[in-house]
């Protein structure tokens, strides 16, 4: 081969390469490089819509997801489907500058339809609550924002080591998280509400599983010998309503230490199972849970 030719083929095959790596990571989460503040913001998701308030972005805030309900002014915006069905028209219908969802796959193909038709779109992760604090500071830039970012993430972490601090002396009491009742499905050691059960001075009463919500039969369940017993409620109009179903369905299971000592608690799910800025108050509510000896006062498992 003609060495000036060779020359130009490994010149070309590095162009080619830096060109690739560059594209990659300009589109890595679906965010034009671009130094314009945006505008107007869609978010179809209830976190990420907590999120952009708490970082003092509500004038840019044009649309939500019909499922965003905190705080009380989301009531005001326009709706852009449900999150698990987001409606591309109607974000299309929002102008918006910037939208930002969740990755999963009915979020993820919305947002890879609106990148394709030019619409700068920012897609998280939260799953964890590392993954918390990383989306946080990621809307916080994309939406020209970080300093409030910051702001946020330490108001946040210094709730969390506040409380964390009050439950570290405790003894560990073993937790079971219920997701439903029949069949019994609860949350497992790889979820976020495990690491707020740790955060809250207990343990999972249940094992590792493969899956994050596994279902559980009775030999299980007895096995864990759960010291608390925590579901969130279906509906919030009317927990004490709940609560009373609930005993009565535990009730079959005399034996096991949350039921015998009366420790099972149907709380408002939205504070702790929606991952964003309300994570402290998640916290103390499952603190009040495991803990009311230390936190016997300003907080109700069921509000």
């Amino acid at each position: 081969m003609n060495k000036r030719l060779f020359t130009f083929l490994i010149i070309l095959c590095c162009v080619i390469a830096v060109t690739a790596v560059l594209t990659s990571l300009k589109n890595k989460n679906h965010v034009p490089l671009s130094s314009n503040k945006p505008a107007r913001i869609v978010s179809l998701a209830p976190d990420i819509t907590e999120i952009l308030f708490a970082l003092g972005l509500d004038e840019k805030i044009v649309a939500v997801s019909s499922d965003s309900d905190y705080p009380p002014e989301t009531a005001k915006k326009d709706k852009v489907g449900t999150f698990w069905q987001p409606n591309t028209e109607a974000v299309i219908a929002s102008k918006p500058d910037l939208v930002i969802a969740q990755w999963f796959e009915q979020q993820k193909a919305v947002a890879d339809s609106l990148n394709r038709l030019g619409y700068p779109v920012l897609i998280l992760k939260m799953e964890k609550i590392d993954e918390l604090f990383t989306s946080i500071q990621k809307i916080g830039d994309a939406a020209g924002s970080p300093q409030a970012a910051v702001k946020l993430l330490d108001n946040i972490h210094n709730q969390l080591n506040a409380l964390q601090s009050k439950c570290k002396s405790a003894e560990k009491v073993k937790v079971l998280w219920v997701v439903q009742n029949e069949p019994l499905r609860i949350a497992g050691r790889n979820t976020f509400i495990n690491e707020m059960i740790e955060l809250a001075g207990g343990e999972n009463a249940i094992g590792p599983a493969i899956q994050q919500y596994p279902h559980i039969g009775t030999e299980q369940l007895l096995a864990g010998g759960a010291d608390v017993i925590i579901q969130s409620a279906m509906k919030t109009d009317n927990i004490e309503k709940e609560q009373q179903a609930a005993e009565n369905f535990w009730s079959r299971w005399p034996s096991l230490p949350a039921v015998k000592n009366k420790r099972i608690y149907v709380v408002n799910g939205d504070s702790i199972l929606r991952l964003g800025p309300r994570l402290p108050r998640g916290l103390e509510i499952i603190a009040h849970c495991l803990h009311p000896e230390i936190f016997p006062e300003g907080t109700n498992a069921g509000k």
